[in-house]
């Protein structure tokens, strides 16, 4: 066989899920925060952190359905 398959390990799995939860625990609280602050700029910035990691949940799922870069 000239070429490596492409898998992901037990271990890649648990650690990839461990960043989805990490990311979306991350991003539901940042939203949360989102809706109880009043000053624009932290507001911003708030939704900007949220993105972020809504950013690395995608991520994470397009990782673990095949559809990543090597």
């Amino acid at each position: 066989m000239e070429t490596v398959p492409v898998i992901i390990s037990t271990k890649d799995l648990s650690y990839l899920s461990d960043m989805f939860e990490w990311n979306f625990t991350a991003g539901k609280i940042a939203n949360h925060y989102c809706t109880e602050v009043e000053n624009e700029a932290i507001k911003n910035f708030i939704t900007t952190v949220a993105q972020l990691h809504k950013n690395n949940c995608e991520k994470c799922i397009q990782m673990l359905g095949g559809n990543y870069e090597q």
